[in-house]
């Protein structure tokens, strides 16, 4: 069975496959945090995305797994915070992680699998709308702890 995560924004649900293969401290880190629930973003530095900050304290020696800058619609990318937040991104369409300092390296730890056909219209309502609510959690997890 294929480890994933729900993503609830904004009255919509998406399911994300976790690569625990190729993103494993990651997928491991990411997991621990959750449930996790905060407000996302528009990301416009980075193009078509959005994104959701993560706790200050939050762990940042995963290292560089699976990395990239150029990930495509639904990949999920995480970034330690060495030169930018800490931070969770979500493409919606053409994207290129990076900050005002230049290209960013992510891990693509995760990638939607469910929902897809609606993440363009819910990246273009928090372009235009303004941030909205996120929960991230394990897709079968019941423990109802959330964090803000």
């Amino acid at each position: 069975m294929v480890a994933r995560i729900t993503l609830k924004i904004d009255g919509e649900v998406f399911l994300a496959e976790l690569l625990d293969k190729k993103a494993p401290k990651t997928v491991a880190a990411i997991s621990n945090l959750l449930p996790y629930e905060r407000k996302v973003i528009h990301a416009r530095f980075s193009g078509e995305a959005i994104w959701v900050p993560l706790p200050e304290d939050f762990p940042v020696n995963t290292g560089h797994e699976n990395p990239t800058s150029y990930p495509s619609r639904g990949e999920l990318l995480y970034y330690p915070g060495f030169t930018s937040e800490k931070e969770i991104l979500i493409p919606y369409g053409s994207a290129i992680f990076a900050s005002k300092v230049g290209l960013l390296p992510g891990n693509h730890f995760a990638t939607i699998r469910e929902g897809l056909d609606r993440l363009e219209k819910l990246g273009q309502r928090v372009l235009w709308e303004g941030a909205k609510q996120i929960i991230i959690d394990l897709e079968n997890n019941r423990s109802g702890k959330t964090e803000s």
